[in-house]
């Protein structure tokens, strides 16, 4: 579980907030790993009561065009997560190569080294397992390693995560943190994942005990990426906030690093950055497996799914590989923007498993969530929501001033999200429900004779 929250993308939104903010967003990567962990466990407890998946369900709860663009906005956070795995890795092997291998060399070898992968996990899903385990244990070591020899300063650190602090010119990267910690993918993936494990499910008091099982093992992976994540925005915020190191991001961190702490920070950072990208290969190839099969009922093998993700990912991560080869800042903004993506579609995912987890008739009397559990999740769901809004006025007042059609297209496509994220809050039951009270409300006879309209015009 931890691997989705130490990617590539969540390495770029680390070192972008700790060298434009410094330490001042730290509270917000905990409390994003808290609310992930929280989003988790009620994905976790979904599968668990139920026996079937978010994307299952969303099938069965929603209308087609519904249920359609809801896939297609989870397809798309998949994609955008498949190229940041591409981009971090082609990234490490360049720098551990020492520039031998070009990027666009690397974005291949990337791509190709997924099916490597696949033939582990089709050995048996225990020696992938193991394997992720090591990688991780890499990640740990490597970036402690560069939080120990970069002499960070401890009590800073406990002062950005204990004191809330948001300037107007670091909203940007807190919705990056926020979409590179709280994938909406991820959501769907460990709904899925927990229902590999044997459980009884003819009894509740299994279900239960399964549940708290999947709670210490969670909570376990996220202090592990919590302190990669960390370490990360520690030692970037020691060493270039303030510095003038605004072009600094995936490509030329490891120079960066090597400059201001040694040769060898170079080689640590690209090992790690390495690892962080082949852990999370598999996360996207299992998460579009479960999310076609289930809002389509479509069953992909793996070795297909792998190939029509990893190649919507190559093309525009090799075109701007080549296209800007010369140009570091090029990809790291890819990057960059990837993650506010991911943050604009976690709605998607969200707002799906707290009404189903929400609902008595899908959970059941034992496994609903309590009032203040829902009360909890919705204000979660509010504040992503606020902190994209805010993100979005600063895109419109920095990119967009003094091009009206532009702005016109942006506040079109605003007012299309809001209300595709307004109807699923509000639920499809309920909107039938009150479409069909619309269509039964008798209308009266006027005096002329004349059947009074269902909604009366207003008095001129």
């Amino acid at each position: 579980m931890s691997i989705a929250y130490i990617d590539p993308g969540n390495l770029e939104g680390d070192l972008q907030a700790g060298a434009n903010t410094g330490y001042i967003l730290l509270w917000v990567l905990v409390w994003s790993t808290v609310m992930g962990g929280a989003l988790q466990l009620l994905a976790a407890k979904l599968g668990v009561a139920t026996g079937q998946h978010l994307a299952q369900h969303c099938r069965a709860e929603y209308p087609r065009f519904p249920r359609l663009l809801m896939w297609v906005m989870i397809e798309i956070a998949i994609i955008g997560c498949d190229i940041q795995e591409v981009i971090g890795s082609a990234i490490a092997i360049f720098i551990l190569s020492k520039g031998v291998i070009p990027l666009y060399a690397g974005v291949i070898i990337t791509a190709l080294d997924s099916f490597l992968l696949l033939l582990i996990d089709w050995l048996g899903v225990r020696r992938l397992e193991a394997m992720f385990g090591v990688l991780v244990g890499v990640m740990a070591i490597a970036f402690g390693v560069m939080f120990a020899d970069a002499g960070v300063n401890i009590g800073q650190v406990l002062e950005g995560i204990a004191i809330p602090r948001m300037t107007r010119s670091s909203v940007h990267y807190a919705v990056a943190i926020v979409g590179a910690i709280i994938m909406p993918h991820n959501i769907y993936l460990h709904s899925a994942l927990v229902q590999s494990r044997n459980i009884s499910r003819s009894k509740v008091a299994r279900k239960k005990e399964a549940i708290a099982y999947f709670s210490m093992e969670s909570a376990l992976a996220l202090l592990i990426s919590l302190f990669i994540n960390l370490c990360v925005v520690s030692v970037f915020a020691k060493g270039f906030y303030g510095k003038g190191a605004g072009d600094i991001g995936l490509k030329n961190a490891g120079d960066y690093l090597g400059e201001r702490f040694g040769s060898h920070m170079t080689f640590i950072w690209a090992l790690g950055l390495l690892a962080a990208g082949q852990t999370s290969t598999m996360t996207g190839t299992y998460s579009g497996q479960f999310v076609m099969g289930g809002f389509l009922n479509l069953n992909v093998v793996k070795w297909q799914r792998i190939a029509i993700t990893r190649s919507a990912a190559i093309a525009p991560t090799l075109l701007v590989a080549l296209a800007f080869r010369n140009q570091d800042t090029k990809l790291d903004s890819l990057n960059e923007w990837i993650n506010v993506l991911q943050s604009v579609q976690l709605p998607f995912a969200l707002i799906p498993v707290l009404a189903m987890t929400s609902s008595e008739r899908i959970m059941g009397a034992a496994f609903v969530n309590h009032w203040m559990t829902s009360t909890i999740g919705w204000t979660i769901a509010a504040g992503i929501l606020a902190i994209n809004a805010s993100d979005v006025y600063e895109f419109a007042s920095n990119e967009v001033a003094g091009r009206l059609w532009v702005l016109g297209l942006l506040i079109a496509a605003v007012a299309l999200y809001l209300t595709f994220v307004l109807y699923l809050t509000i639920g499809p039951i309920r909107v039938r429900r009150w479409h069909s009270r619309l269509q039964s409300k008798p209308r009266e006879i006027g005096n002329d004779g004349q059947i009074e309209p269902l909604l009366p015009h207003n008095e001129p």
